[in-house]
């Protein structure tokens, strides 16, 4: 199922990310944990790339599976981080065979042990060009991106960014999905200032439960992030104490949410760490909202 399908439909729905195994070593744990949120049943399921594509042979295989066993509606990541023009036909290729229809076209995150500068043997720099290599491929897919209520971190302001999010629109973008964000005004702003800019795809907010005090300096890293004052004091009153903050940080994801849906907002999607308890307990929490 393509999900432009899905995200048309006028109902609330939950999706979550999940992602592939570092290691030989890790991969039927990690498999386990992802397949415990797969028979949740959530609306759809995105496994991500390994950076550097270190991890992307376990990414098809898992989202395979997720489909395959638990009847759950994939998206496959692909990114352009160190990928040539040949391997990613071969990917496009690998997916076009699992029967997977629903790719995100990324740019990727840059190794910590690669220079930013050093793209030597990259034939792919910006994910619109990913975008067009699967739009060319035919129409077997729904191609998803990336963007950030809170402006990339490496554009210069947001006029700019949204200049860059409309080309990844016009090249072939079917919906997309935003990096995290911890005050939704910011998300409502940005819904707003995209609109006006003519941008009409669906766009699914992406939030992610913080209940380790030690994921926020990440979190904030990875996305340029924002964290709200009233998230900070949370963070300050119970980040010592492990059961504490889970409680706490699946109650904050919980109350965005929420806040979201009540909002019109159809489609939510949960950056889950690969933690079924936590997609257990947001899920149980918007039980009858959900339906």
């Amino acid at each position: 199922m393509k999900l432009t399908e899905f995200l048309g439909q006028d109902k609330l729905s939950l999706s979550f990310e999940v992602f592939p195994p570092k290691n030989d070593t890790a991969f039927e744990s990690v498999k386990n944990a992802i397949e415990e949120i797969a028979a949740l049943s959530p609306s759809f399921m995105s496994v991500t790339y390994g950076a550097g594509g270190g991890t992307s042979r376990y990414t098809l295989e898992i989202a395979r599976s997720i489909k395959e066993r638990y009847s759950v509606p994939t998206i496959a990541h692909l990114t352009c981080v160190c990928s040539t023009k040949e391997t990613v036909q071969q990917k496009i290729a690998e997916i076009r065979a699992s029967g997977i229809q629903n790719v995100m076209a990324l740019r990727g995150d840059i190794p910590a042990d690669l220079a930013h500068e050093d793209r030597t043997g990259w034939d792919y720099t910006h994910a619109v060009q990913l975008v067009r290599e699967l739009k060319a491929a035919g129409n077997d897919f729904c191609v998803g991106g990336a963007c950030y209520p809170e402006i990339h971190p490496e554009s210069r302001n947001q006029r700019e960014d949204i200049y860059y999010l409309r080309e990844k629109v016009e090249a072939g973008c079917d919906f997309l999905t935003t990096q995290m964000f911890f005050d939704n005004n910011l998300f409502y702003n940005f819904l707003y200032k995209i609109r006006e800019a003519g941008i009409v795809v669906p766009v699914v907010p992406g939030i992610m439960p913080i209940t380790n005090g030690n994921q926020v300096e990440r979190a904030m890293k990875l996305s340029g992030s924002l964290m709200p004052q009233r998230f900070k004091a949370l963070v300050d009153k119970f980040g010592t104490s492990p059961a504490a903050m889970r409680q706490a940080g699946i109650a904050y994801a919980t109350d965005q949410i929420i806040d979201l849906f009540a909002n019109g907002i159809k489609n939510v999607h949960v950056y889950s760490m690969n933690k079924p308890e936590v997609a257990a307990a947001i899920l149980r929490n918007l039980s009858d909202i959900l339906g």
